[in-house]
């Protein structure tokens, strides 16, 4: 993950954004810096999914920055004061450490996760956070079962995780590739029948159940890109030698199976999507908005668990009382 800034300090109480509005224009006074409720409300009602029944990934369109609720021009600023919220929740979650909080992203090529995770986290403590991007599984992996790497990867208590890629690809990619179970070395009695992927669905949802149970909050996200955005991003990787090194001759070889794959999400979507664990189906063909309801999911999920500034014991608060002593003593 790129280096993050430390925790950015919140202004005082009596001058909200001073920075920021010794640098406003005219046309930017009176616009809103920040999601109120009824925006952010209107914004994750529209994209979260908590229950799969009728499920249909058309529903959801790839671009639906909905603009009478949120103004591009706002953007900016709106994305800067959720990250500032998002760094003082964070703060209390890994003070408190009792809860964790486990964000999933998954999506097709040139989507954005990447730039979604840097630009979202960009200012929470990075001793906050533990990032995993999961990539091919390796002979280890591979030796057991399809969860066993994801176990060890989640965030202890007090800490946001970030999976980069998850679970889900095996239930995505390897579905879509049925020929990569072969190096997973099952039973091949286990692998035959028409319930393989529900059975894998299943043990996914339950697995997740048995997180919140645990107290880890699950927040899952597909960032719904559109094929014709997907070709755009990709011929601006290939006409940008600074972008080139994102390009792979791999990623065509996906796009042939769009359909595939949009078979397999909705279907990973509905059998998943649950109030502990929800979906957000989030547009990414607007880099802006789709980080916009990311970090509104974020805060809201963390602002649900109603975390409170940690009070010292009696015991801390005379040890702090024997450092001062001993500070102020000092020649």
């Amino acid at each position: 993950m790129t280096a993050m800034r430390e925790p950015a300090k919140a202004f005082p109480a009596d001058a909200p954004n001073a920075t920021r509005l010794n640098r406003m224009t005219d046309a930017d006074k009176g616009r809103p810096t920040e999601l109120d409720r009824k925006q952010a409300r209107a914004i994750l009602d529209r994209f979260r999914v908590t229950d799969g029944a009728g499920f249909k990934l058309k529903r959801f369109a790839a671009d639906d920055p909905m603009p009478d609720v949120v103004d591009k021009a706002q953007a900016p600023d709106l994305l800067e004061q959720g990250v500032r919220r998002l760094s003082d929740l964070q703060e209390l979650l890994y003070a408190n450490a009792s809860w964790s909080l486990l964000l999933v992203f998954q999506a097709m090529d040139a989507a954005g996760k990447d730039g979604t995770i840097k630009h979202v986290m960009s200012g929470v403590n990075p001793q906050g956070v533990s990032v995993t991007s999961f990539k091919a599984p390796g002979p280890e992996d591979l030796a057991h079962d399809f969860l066993w790497r994801i176990n060890r990867a989640l965030p202890a208590r007090g800490m946001i995780g970030i999976f980069n890629r998850s679970h889900y690809e095996e239930v995505l990619v390897t579905r879509v590739h049925p020929d990569l179970l072969d190096k997973q070395h099952m039973p091949a009695s286990l692998r035959g029948g028409g319930k393989f992927w529900d059975h894998r669905l299943q043990d996914i949802a339950g697995f997740e159940r048995h997180l919140a149970r645990q107290g880890t909050r699950v927040l899952k996200f597909f960032l719904n890109v559109s094929r014709n955005e997907q070709k755009k991003r990709f011929l601006s990787r290939l006409d940008h030698p600074d972008k080139n090194w994102k390009f792979e001759a791999a990623d065509l070889v996906e796009r042939a199976h769009w359909p595939a794959y949009m078979e397999a999400y909705e279907e990973a979507i509905a059998t998943t999507a649950t109030e502990a664990a929800p979906w957000y189906v989030v547009p990414a063909d607007q880099k802006w908005f789709m980080r916009l309801v990311v970090v509104a999911a974020i805060n809201a999920a963390l602002d649900d668990l109603d975390l409170k500034p940690v009070e010292p014991s009696t015991q801390a608060m005379a040890a702090f009382a024997d450092a001062r002593r001993k500070l102020e003593s000092e020649s």
